[in-house]
């Protein structure tokens, strides 16, 4: 099929260098594909050297405790993510085998259909195809399955999979998800598509940006923060266990009422799924201290929230 031809030739030819590209060993491949979900690709390729560096196989990761893997994980967000990676890691040691198959992989912890039918096209060659954002646009556009009035797709989920499918080049499968994924992540973009870049342009149904779909406007909110210093060590408090959003992860301690008799320290803005939110921290005169001293030399062992990691570093208390 010459989509196939076309769309692996430059494949071969564009394809990014990225850490986890080249391997066939299916534990960095999970990896990587759980660390890219909601994350772009320039924010994952750091933290993912790290992580693996001190995580290098299954089975050290399995090992380890659940806060030093959100510790590793901190600043990348959906920390479900981690302990979803984490679970899977003890229960494929337990099984003293790594699945084979996509059906297999969807057994794990976390493991949802994409991220398996991912694993194991490009570990272990299964002719599986995957099925993403990226995947839908560029399949959207190739077969114009957007109604002509609306702009929305026609094509349901089981459908987008269907064709998904047809199209796969079984002799390649690994290497043709990844040409559709980097095919609408590099060239097929959402409002600006780069036709002219495209090695597929002339089989396409439908050129040009689609129509701009309404999103809903996003939150604001406040949020305030102190932070308290002695001796080297810096105050945290431990998120509820049963907290909705980051459970157990550490952070400065919020600052309640009023802020008449402490000094603004910094001012910054941090984003958490829909909500935009103004983070100012504080330093007080005094202030409960219930919680836990932490070393400045010991930050990167501890599970910090993103936005405690980052407040820290734009304070110049943690590297």
């Amino acid at each position: 099929m010459q989509f196939r031809r076309r769309l692996l030739r430059w494949f071969d030819r564009e394809k990014r260098n990225l850490p986890w590209r080249g391997t066939r060993d299916p534990y960095l491949i999970l990896v990587s594909e759980i660390m890219l979900q909601q994350t772009r690709v320039a924010a994952v390729v750091e933290r993912y050297r790290k992580f693996i560096a001190q995580f290098p196989t299954v089975g050290r990761l399995a090992r380890a405790r659940e806060q030093s893997v959100l510790a590793a994980w901190s600043g990348l967000g959906y920390y479900r993510r981690a302990r979803s990676l984490h679970a899977a890691a003890r229960h494929i040691r337990s099984a003293s085998a790594f699945p084979r198959s996509a059906a297999d992989l969807t057994q794990l912890p976390g493991i949802g259909r994409y991220t398996a039918a991912a694993v194991a096209s490009i570990a272990f060659s299964e002719p599986v195809a995957v099925v993403d954002g990226n995947v839908k646009r560029v399949l959207e556009r190739l077969i114009g399955s957007q109604h002509k009035i609306t702009r929305q797709p026609v094509l349901g989920e089981e459908q987008f999979w269907r064709v998904a499918g047809r199209l796969l080049d079984r002799r390649r499968p690994g290497d043709f998800n990844q040409a559709m994924m980097e095919l609408g992540a590099l060239v097929c973009l959402p409002a600006r598509p780069l036709c002219q870049n495209c090695p597929v342009a002339s089989l396409c149904a439908s050129r040009g940006p689609a129509a701009k779909s309404r999103q809903q406007p996003r939150r604001k909110a406040v949020l305030t923060y102190v932070l308290l210093r002695k001796d080297g060590r810096v105050l945290l408090q431990q998120r509820p266990q049963d907290s909705q959003l980051m459970p157990g992860m550490w952070e400065l301690p919020a600052l309640s009422g009023t802020t008449s008799n402490g000094q603004l320290m910094m001012t910054l803005r941090h984003s958490i799924t829909n909500t935009d939110y103004v983070v100012r921290v504080f330093s007080v005169p005094s202030h409960d201290e219930t919680g836990r001293w932490v070393r400045l030399d010991s930050l990167e062992r501890i599970a910090l929230t993103g936005l405690t990691r980052k407040i820290l570093k734009r304070l110049g208390t943690s590297n």
